[in-house]
């Protein structure tokens, strides 16, 4: 690599002690170091050292472009620190990154568990509910928080949705001679600790994880009776093949609950929904499930809210299609990209045919009836017939 002017440098507890040499020669060299007040103390770099702006700005490290510079962050930058959100914007011969054991690494080690079989979640500046799709009994989560009343919040929304009975560890200045490592039960939380709180530690018990399977109930959604259906909505995410990273089109999506189940598959979400109350109970589920970053509702009409859109890896349209929507959806989509559509008219059940034929794909007509009370006995009732085609463009 060429003379880098930056040099990117995780510090833990130990401070200076614990820097590898090529970290300690780059902050000798360095004309300015960033860093939080804490690892500006730890590094001992006096008048030379400045603090994180708050909010963090990177234009701040960029100013000093060409001259020696050094930035310091907890462990490993690039784990929820500040090192790749430097690097996107830097040319590969601009920097160089020297990472510390990172806080998950250190916790792991600290309480003997296999880290690539553990959930490492960034709650400093995140909502709890991000922990909903790990909740489940057996897991091992570990989370940064902004400090300790940030862990009594948190113990308390795990002992209002059922999981009192958890066990937490509140691990502070890991690695350092003021290392404070306690075990509580979430719904008896008491902790007297006025430090900048490290980690959580999490091993859930008491309470029912959601399940990672298509199809969840339709109970745990928030709705006005327009949301597609357990089982149907089972066959629409089999149809769409949702795999992570991959971006989601979800068109009249009523209560969203296809992007919900979407993005719990590690994907990203545009649910689109005409009406604003429908389009305000999609957020408050993206919300429930811990998903308001990965759903991005738009409240307006299909195919005019299209038009500004990043092309989609997959299309879901729940209803209310027509020649002009899919001639405007069809021709934004990418090749490869999957197309799932619905029908309970007759109507639009013709034009999936008519579509079908022109464009392959699967069309398949779906028939439900659930067991419901007749008198003294039960029978079927038969809920309407869905249409689902489904093609690859």
């Amino acid at each position: 690599m060429a003379d880098p002017w930056l040099t990117i440098i995780g510090i833990g507890e130990d401070g200076l002690a614990g820097l590898s040499d090529a970290s300690r020669k780059a902050l000798s060299n360095a004309e300015t170091v960033f860093g939080g007040e804490r690892h500006l103390a730890l590094a001992d770099v006096g008048s030379r050292g400045r603090a994180w702006p708050v909010p963090f700005d990177a234009d701040i490290v960029l100013s000093c472009r060409g001259r020696p510079t050094a930035v310091l962050t907890s462990g490993d930058p690039f784990w929820y620190g500040a090192g790749a959100g430097l690097a996107e914007r830097l040319g590969s011969d601009e920097w160089i990154g020297h990472p510390a054991p990172s806080t998950f690494s250190l916790v792991a080690a600290r309480l003997g568990w296999r880290l690539e079989a553990t959930a490492c979640l960034g709650l400093h500046a995140a909502p709890f509910e991000r922990l909903v799709p790990h909740l489940t009994r057996g897991a091992r989560i570990i989370c940064l928080v902004r400090d300790a009343t940030s862990v009594a919040d948190l113990a308390k929304w795990l002992t209002a949705r059922g999981w009192g009975a958890s066990l937490l560890w509140t691990l502070a200045a890991l690695g350092g001679p003021r290392e404070d490592i306690d075990q509580h039960r979430a719904d008896l939380f008491t902790w007297d600790h006025t430090g900048s709180l490290v980690a959580v530690a999490l091993l859930p018990r008491g309470g029912h994880g959601i399940p990672h399977s298509s199809g969840l109930a339709d109970e745990l959604f928030v709705h006005d009776g327009q949301i597609t259906k357990r089982p149907v909505r089972a066959l629409a995410l089999s149809a769409l093949a949702p795999r992570s990273g991959e971006r989601l089109w979800d068109i009249g999506a009523g209560s969203g609950s296809i992007s919900v189940e979407w993005a719990l598959c590690g994907g990203t979400a545009t649910a689109v929904e005409a009406r604003d109350d429908r389009a305000a109970n999609i957020r408050t589920n993206a919300a429930t499930f811990g998903l308001a970053h990965r759903i991005t509702v738009i409240a307006g009409k299909a195919p005019e809210a299209l038009a500004a859109l990043d092309a989609p890896d997959a299309v879901f349209i729940g209803g209310g299609l027509d020649v002009a929507m899919f001639d405007a959806i069809w021709s934004q989509l990418s090749p490869g990209a999957r197309l799932v559509a619905h029908s309970v008219t007759l109507e639009t059940e013709a034009l999936l045919g008519e579509l079908h034929q022109q464009h392959g794909g699967e069309l398949m007509r779906v028939e439900i009836a659930h067991a419901a009370p007749l008198g003294r006995y039960r029978s079927w009732e038969a809920a309407r017939p869905v249409v689902q085609w489904s093609t690859v463009r």
